[in-house]
């Protein structure tokens, strides 16, 4: 998928949906972050978008698998640390919109002056304990758990650098390609962070806790190839390459078995905070509702006959 290049700073009025492509092409909804001059940093509204693409692939049958990706030099940078604090906009993307806001460099703003309700956006407003956790779970979190949360298998097609928040967007998706000369970054450290957005739950998960704890503490530039060694992608393919592979990776996804497909993404995400007997019981519970779908009795038609299936997702 292309298209050229947008930067917001060069055009105020600019819609969100410019600024995140998205089209359906062959079953395959293609979410693509278009602000190549900002690194593909999030934005509140784009956040939202994001969301809203990805509650919208959940529900809609003739979507059938999700591609993630981004235009220029960045898959994403995280929150975007200018635009974040801006007064007037609803709940930031991290904790850095909470320590950020025009002109302040990163400095939190305090004030004697009483606390209006509805006016917490003002950054000049006293913060109050729980204004920042209540930040994380309605933007960071939320973003993290609608990737993780949506019914189609989500492909990210990193295809540079991948920092913060944006890192910890990657990692959500079911399967991860990435262009060679990509990064993953955990950059909170960096800023005297705490990771945000689901990454002390994501990485322990996927190189285990030691591993996890050497890249949160440096906060290192990890290579595409060295990411995929340690597991955290699934491979590395030249740039050129990159959007034809996660094209032909969506495409055979979304001709496969949609319902499926999405029973087993709930139970291996599950399997990693459950116990055996909770697995099992929810393999088996997994299988009766799998097993009413016109998909399940086509595969079974199809072994018995001798014959390619044809799955519809239904």
């Amino acid at each position: 998928m292309t298209s050229s290049p947008v930067d917001p700073s060069e055009s105020p009025s600019l819609s969100v949906p410019q600024l995140i492509l998205h089209a359906t092409d062959n079953g395959v909804s293609w979410i693509t972050l278009n602000r190549p001059g900002a690194m593909n940093s999030l934005t509140p509204d784009l956040r939202e978008r994001i969301i809203s693409l990805l509650l919208e692939a959940s529900a809609d049958p003739a979507v059938r698998a999700v591609v993630l990706t981004g235009t220029g030099k960045g898959f994403c940078a995280g929150a975007d640390l200018r635009r974040s604090g801006t007064p007037g906009t609803s709940a930031t993307s991290s904790t850095s919109g909470i320590l950020s806001a025009p002109g302040t460099s990163g400095t939190l703003h305090t004030s004697s002056a009483p606390r209006t309700p509805g006016t917490s956006s003002n950054p000049h407003t006293l913060r109050v304990p729980g204004d920042v956790a209540r930040t994380i779970r309605l933007g960071a979190q939320r973003l993290i758990t609608a990737v993780l949360d949506c019914e189609k298998p989500v492909i990210a097609a990193v295809n540079g650098t991948a920092a913060g928040l944006g890192a910890h967007l990657a990692l959500a998706c079911d399967l991860v390609l990435a262009a060679e000369g990509a990064t993953f970054i955990e950059v909170f450290v960096r800023r005297g962070l705490v990771p945000d957005g689901g990454g002390a739950y994501l990485l322990p998960r996927l190189i285990g806790p030691q591993r996890a704890k050497e890249l949160m503490f440096f906060g290192d530039a990890l290579p595409a190839v060295e990411a995929e060694r340690l597991g955290l992608v699934n491979r590395v393919v030249p740039p050129q390459e990159l959007e034809k592979t996660a094209r032909a990776w969506a495409e055979r996804l979304a001709t496969g078995p949609t319902r499926a497909l999405a029973l087993t993404k709930q139970l291996v995400n599950a399997s990693l905070d459950a116990d055996r007997a909770t697995s099992l019981a929810a393999e088996a519970a997994a299988q009766e509702i799998n097993m009413t779908t016109a998909d399940a009795h086509e595969g079974v038609s199809s072994f018995a006959e001798r014959r390619t299936p044809r799955y519809r997702g239904l």
